[in-house]
């Protein structure tokens, strides 16, 4: 079969690899997506390898057809040969075809294209794992999620509204923000005139304190926004693209029981994702069925023009998910 690897100059090509064998436990699916995510560039970089076990090259979620099932996975599932699925993968998803647990398996959504349900298991799992497992928010909350116009925020900001979540979200411009009105977050912040913890400050005077951040972000202006939550808040760090130190005023985090958790999906062991994806089955594909949540598609492209669809990550061009497909 072909992949993608990544060259010695960084560069990528699709490749000839020896074809995946299944263990008794896995099943073979023919990928007819794979969505791109942030991580597949830090991966590229040589900065973010796969876990042990896991293909060479890169991939987090994928759509396709179930070709083969082993032994093991026949016997302790209902997925049959043909099946339309989704997958959350460690690694694997840019070729023809990934061997998958069967338990890192979902059911594609009804009222969902294959295009579409590849760019839902690591974002919706990440969504999920981050609002309800780590956040523990509830209806009628105040969340924080920064990076708006981000796959991923494309994805918590209306998973939170359909929760009855209230959302405030930050942004580069005026031309952004309008770009993700779509996305229905109740306070959206241009940080280019105005700095975050400002808003949050008048937000928490007016009734509206943030009880859950998700922060990809960090840098400088994390610290300063502490002070500005509610009693009991959490702030989850997934990612500190704008820096990774702050300066923090401890009083802050004791005095309002502030709780600052780091968090990624691809750290947690196999029989904590496989929990995710079911519950996000049980809880989240309802409303994914009945629309209320549902995957923004940025840029689809043929997995040959994997280059171009990095770069347009890497510019922060995307609105939403940019997803390659396979043929």
């Amino acid at each position: 079969m072909k992949a993608i690897l990544v060259n010695e100059d960084k560069s990528l090509s699709w490749s000839d690899v020896p074809d995946p064998i299944i263990k008794p436990c896995e099943v073979l699916v023919k990928i007819e997506a794979a969505a791109l995510n942030r991580a597949d560039l830090m991966q590229r970089d040589g900065d973010y390898p796969p876990p042990p076990g896991c293909p060479e090259w890169m991939g987090l979620e994928i759509s396709g057809e179930i070709v083969e099932i082993g032994k093991e996975a026949k016997e302790k599932s209902d997925w049959k040969i043909g099946d339309k699925v989704c997958a959350l993968l460690g690694g694997g998803g840019y070729a023809e075809y990934v061997a998958v647990k069967y338990d890192m398996l979902m059911p594609v959504p009804k009222n969902c294209s294959m295009v579409e349900a590849a760019a839902i298991p690591e974002a919706f799992a990440t969504a999920y794992l981050n609002l309800f497992i780590e956040g523990k928010i509830k209806e009628g909350n105040t969340l924080l999620m920064h990076a708006g116009a981000s796959g991923l925020a494309s994805v918590i900001i209306p998973m939170a509204k359909a929760f009855g979540i209230r959302v405030i979200t930050s942004v580069l411009s005026d031309e952004i923000a309008n770009s993700i009105k779509h996305l229905n977050a109740d306070v959206i912040i241009n940080t280019s005139k105005e700095k975050t913890s400002d808003v949050l400050k008048r937000e928490l005077e007016n009734g509206h304190g943030v009880d859950v951040t998700i922060d990809c972000l960090g840098g400088e202006h994390m610290g300063e926004c502490l002070p500005y939550l509610t009693h009991g808040a959490r702030w989850i760090m997934i990612a500190a693209l704008a820096g990774q130190k702050t300066e923090i005023d401890l009083k802050n985090i004791y005095v309002k029981n502030v709780r600052i958790i780091g968090s990624t999906l691809r750290s947690r062991t196999p029989e904590v994702k496989a929990q995710i994806l079911s519950e996000l089955v049980e809880n989240v594909f309802p409303k994914i069925e009945e629309g209320l949540v549902k995957p923004t598609i940025y840029k689809v492209l043929p997995i040959e023009k994997a280059e171009e669809a990095h770069a347009i990550l890497q510019k922060g061009e995307n609105v939403g998910k940019v997803v390659l497909t396979v043929k």
